[in-house]
């Protein structure tokens, strides 16, 4: 399998990573299971997968305790990512960047891990109250005792804070260079999909000119782009698709065309639409990692395969004809 280089730090990971969330948060909760949780992490790393992805607020703690109990006995074959700055409350999510806070989150992240150092360790969210510059001060000063062995920043939503005329990711291109003042940046988190490649335009740029890995998150569309999710099938009311524009019937009727695009090169190759969907975010460089999230062996195993597959011009060209995926406040 293919490696790729996560920013400053050079480190290596596999081509396709493992978002852990949906496991046992948001997604579809009915259908979460601990113990197909385990094997589905045991999969993925025996398909050579090795990012496994997480944060404290996923549960909120039982996300990061779920892969703790996973990696028991194999944490040298994962590389660990995890991230701190959010807390969640019954009905609503705040930053905290207070950097005592931050050295208090980084150590009970450790033991619900159950490591002694976390591979890369990400701000989840810039605290409004606290100075960015301080927040990632503390977060070094991780790096320095040895908790933590390389820093990334999450993008801030395609949609937030933005003012008329910016582009998606200038609040995030904005902390990227304050923080970078400070501490080096070695990967930012964004999503980044066939029907979502905003961070095309500025953000992975960015990162290529300084050696900084990109995290490509809901490389699957939130897992539109598979083709296994039909409009009107409707979502469990816990589940965030259940209120996001492009999850409405019409919306999810109307974006039809790009999942038929996708299954057209899928079967020219033998491959699934999944398969190819991650296949092109890994051709946007070796230094982006997808991480798609994957609740069952046999999808966690299905897209680690994707770093196999290898598109033509031809599909490239296809991919890039595709309609443009509307929302329902288009």
């Amino acid at each position: 399998m293919e490696r790729r280089t996560i920013g400053a730090a050079a480190l290596a990971v596999g081509a396709v990573g493992l978002g852990c969330m949906p496991m046992n948060w948001a997604y579809s909760t009915s259908q979460q299971r601990g113990d197909r949780s385990l094997r589905t992490v045991h999969a993925a790393l025996d398909a050579g997968v090795q990012l496994l992805d997480t944060a404290d607020m996923y549960g909120p703690f039982t996300n990061e305790l779920l892969v703790g109990r996973a990696l028991k006995g194999r944490r040298s074959e994962a590389f660990l990512s995890t991230k701190c700055g959010l807390l969640v409350g019954d009905q609503h999510v705040v930053a905290n960047g207070r950097p005592g806070y931050v050295r208090r989150a980084c150590d009970a992240s450790l033991r619900r891990l159950q490591t002694d150092v976390i591979d890369l360790y990400q701000l989840h969210r810039a605290d409004p109250e606290v100075p960015v510059e301080e927040t990632w001060g503390a977060m070094a000063d991780l790096v320095t005792a040895g908790k933590v062995r390389a820093l990334g920043l999450c993008a801030v939503g395609a949609r937030a804070g933005r003012r008329p005329g910016a582009r998606t990711h200038d609040t995030t291109l904005r902390q990227l260079e304050r923080v970078q003042q400070v501490f080096p940046v070695s990967a930012v988190q964004a999503e980044l999909s066939v029907w979502s490649p905003d961070a095309l335009e500025d953000l992975l740029p960015w990162c290529a000119a300084r050696g900084v890995g990109v995290l490509a998150a809901m490389p699957l569309g939130s897992g539109y782009l598979t083709g296994t999710l039909k409009p009107g099938h409707g979502f469990e009311p816990d589940d965030p698709r259940a209120r996001h524009p492009r999850f409405t019937a019409e919306m999810m009727a109307a974006n039809q065309p790009v999942v038929a695009g996708l299954r057209r090169i899928a079967e020219r190759h033998g491959a699934t639409p999944a398969q190819v969907a991650l296949a092109w975010v890994l051709r946007q460089g070796r230094h982006v990692v997808p991480v798609p999230g994957a609740k069952q062996e046999r999808w966690a195993v299905e897209n680690a395969g994707a770093a196999e597959l290898v598109l033509t011009d031809r599909d490239v060209a296809e991919i890039a004809g595709l309609p443009r995926a509307r929302e329902s406040w288009d």
